[in-house]
């Protein structure tokens, strides 16, 4: 039987994944400073916060089921479904490739908080930036979107495995740069997720497959459950919000967040340690 325990740590941590993923404040981020001070942080947490990033994807597929089910019925025969389909394979091949040659390092040297905190502090300006200056709108949906539009935001996307970045925050700031609309770029991001946390966490669950047991069912239940919840109401609230606001109150959290992680981390009043 699970201990008790550590189903709460599964709770909050699927929680923390569900209500961050979507957004642009870097789940992976939050997940390594809660996996931190929750002390879940061994190599069977890592996989864990890996595998209830699927129950997070699962809940975009079952917002725009319709969307999606309607471009996989008519992609040999409808442009937009085909222009989408081509769209998410090229955003994803930069992300892909760059994951398979370089994820060893980037885990090793820069999944830990200080990194993860900078990053959210820069990430930060970058976002006030792109909402300071001229936004030229050339696509105002996702259908407008070109391959070469695709292409950036996949290069932006893969600037995410650095922890902290946020994928959904380069993907969708990635996109304002390049000329699409909040809402594109937002709804591109969400679309862009399936193929790309569906390859990273079933390549790291395959993986680390010794490390789990039956009697582990009822931690990823908990965890996926209280991921999948909490991430449906993120992807709906955020199209709400970013129909009617800028992504500026994002900077700011990112920010406060990454400075007052620094700060408690030099004056010893939280130990995050110097790696997860």
């Amino acid at each position: 039987m699970t201990d008790p325990t550590i189903l709460l740590h599964a709770f909050i941590l699927g929680i923390v994944e569900g209500l961050t993923e979507f957004l642009p404040v870097s789940s992976t981020g939050h997940l390594i400073l809660v996996g931190q001070l929750l002390n879940f942080n061994d190599d069977k947490g890592k996989v864990f916060e890996i595998a209830i990033q699927f129950a997070a994807i699962l809940a975009v597929v079952w917002e725009y089921r319709a969307r999606l089910g309607h471009a996989l019925v008519n992609v040999t025969t409808e442009p937009a479904s085909q222009r989408l389909a081509i769209n998410l394979i090229v955003a994803f091949l930069p992300a892909a490739v760059l994951g398979f040659l370089f994820i060893k390092q980037i885990k090793y040297y820069l999944f830990n908080p200080i990194v993860v905190a900078s990053a959210l502090i820069i990430g930060g300006v970058l976002i006030l930036w792109a909402e300071r200056r001229k936004h030229v709108i050339r696509a105002e949906t996702v259908d407008d979107m070109t391959w070469r539009d695709a292409l950036k935001v996949g290069f932006a996307q893969a600037l995410a495995m650095i922890p902290g970045t946020s994928r959904s925050g380069a993907t969708i700031i990635g996109g304002l740069f390049f000329g699409l609309s909040r809402k594109t770029a937002t709804e591109f991001s969400f679309f862009l997720a399936i193929p790309t946390m569906f390859a990273a966490t079933f390549y790291d669950v395959f993986k680390n497959r010794h490390l789990f047991s039956a009697d582990d069912i009822g931690l990823f239940a908990v965890g996926g459950a209280a991921s999948f919840i909490s991430a449906l109401l993120a992807v709906r609230g955020l199209i709400r919000f970013v129909s009617r606001h800028d992504f500026t109150v994002f900077a700011w959290y990112r920010i406060v967040f990454g400075v007052l992680v620094l700060l408690t981390a030099y004056m010893g009043w939280v130990d995050w340690g110097t790696a997860t």
